[in-house]
């Protein structure tokens, strides 16, 4: 069953399409004209936006991010790989293969908490958190 994610890649150009067919069935190619600039104006905030997050990354270390612990609870299954880049403002550690058919990256902050990441299509699936041992033994209070 297709989720809404795959389903997403071919409504969206299918709806600008009925877009500019409704445009110009309205109004003509005055239509076209205006709903063509409408889109093309939608799809540059995105660029920018994209361009506005990889520029905060790339002043930030690899795989850092401030808290592991608040990000770890700010996670939700389905981001895409960008809104999780734009909430660490540092591009992620990879961890996995490069040809594996998922994407693993890492996170890591000042006290050695980390958070490993799993992308597949480009979409959050799964995510943990590790902690590191401080000294005191498993079960003790």
């Amino acid at each position: 069953m297709p989720t809404f994610y795959s389903l997403q890649k071919v409504l969206a150009p299918l709806g600008a399409i009925g877009l500019l067919a409704l445009a110009y069935r309205h109004y003509g190619w005055p239509g076209v004209a205006a709903a063509g600039g409408a889109l093309v104006m939608w799809m540059l905030l995105h660029f920018t936006r994209m361009l506005q997050v990889m520029q905060r990354a790339a002043h930030r270390p690899k795989g850092y991010v401030d808290s592991a612990v608040m990000l770890n609870a700010k996670l939700r299954a389905g981001m895409t790989l960008l809104h999780v880049v734009a909430m660490t403002r540092a591009l992620g550690q990879p961890l996995g293969e490069p040809d594996a058919p998922t994407e693993m990256y890492g996170w890591t902050d000042g006290s050695l908490s980390s958070v490993r990441c799993e992308f597949r299509g480009g979409r959050l699936k799964n995510w943990s958190l590790q902690r590191p041992n401080d000294g005191v033994a498993d079960g003790a209070p």
